[in-house]
């Protein structure tokens, strides 16, 4: 990721619409901010919310509230509770998410 030279500024996330889509299993609520070839979203997966597919994109992923697992393909697992952070790059590791209680997270890609 290139951050390219831009002002200074602050997100209100109370302005950027939501957006909810399906997930294999529960819903995802997001909102998303583009800044030129930057991604900056904020997510919450419901209860039970399983991802729907295997993600190859990079990405700097921060759990604000609650807890979340991640199943990278190779078949590790990893539990990222609140305040806690993970990194993975562009088509580094096939990974996907789920949630028994859900969450909200903040992810930069």
């Amino acid at each position: 990721m290139e951050i390219p030279p831009f002002n200074f500024q602050t997100i209100d996330w109370t302005a950027i619409p939501r957006e909810e889509l399906p997930g294999e299993q529960g819903t995802v609520v997001r909102q998303v901010l583009f800044m030129g070839n930057i991604r900056v979203r904020r997510v919450a997966y419901s209860a039970g919310y399983i991802a729907d597919h295997w993600c190859s994109k990079g990405h700097v992923l921060h759990c604000l509230e609650g807890e979340m697992d991640t199943e990278l393909e190779d078949g590790r697992h990893f539990k990222l509770t609140a305040g806690m952070t993970y990194l993975v790059g562009d088509n580094s590791e096939p990974h996907r998410s789920s949630t028994q209680t859900g969450c909200q997270l903040l992810i930069v890609d």
